[in-house]
């Protein structure tokens, strides 16, 4: 039975490919969330809806980064590389928001248009990974049956 989920040549990775699924509905979401941040408030909005965009964007580009990093490792591994890696983007995240809140005035970082846009690209992200996922149509091996 051949595995299904190895490209052949002139194929994408099954991590490009969620990647790329992902990443197209997300910048359209990130064109109008920030268009629409800089004509509700201006500056302050696309400078919120710009940083939410980049942080959102970075954070799941690393984890299918990890993804690709731990799809040969036993199980226990990509456990705890998947453990690892999402208590380091909360920590990041945290330190990030803290540092936000700490170094600019809401007069130049509007808060509301960091929110909204930083919820709108991680639902439109999750959906479009969502989607890629289940075009790739992996094979599954199934254990011998005795």
């Amino acid at each position: 039975m051949s595995n299904l989920s190895t490209p052949t040549s002139g194929e994408s990775s099954s991590e490009t490919m969620m990647w790329r699924g992902a990443l197209i509905p997300s910048l359209i979401v990130t064109i109008i969330c920030v268009a629409g941040s800089i004509a509700l408030k201006k500056g302050p909005g696309a400078w919120g809806s710009l940083l939410a965009s980049l942080i959102v964007l970075l954070f799941f580009s690393v984890h299918l980064g990890i993804s690709a990093i731990a799809k040969n490792l036993d199980p226990i591994a990509t456990m705890a590389l998947a453990m690892f890696s999402y208590f380091a983007k909360v920590m990041a995240m945290g330190v990030f928001l803290l540092l936000v809140t700490k170094l600019t005035s809401p007069a130049t970082v509007n808060r509301a248009a960091f929110a909204v846009t930083a919820l709108a690209i991680t639902a439109a992200w999750l959906a479009g990974e969502i989607r890629a996922f289940l075009k790739l149509k992996l094979g599954l091996p199934l254990p011998l049956q005795k």
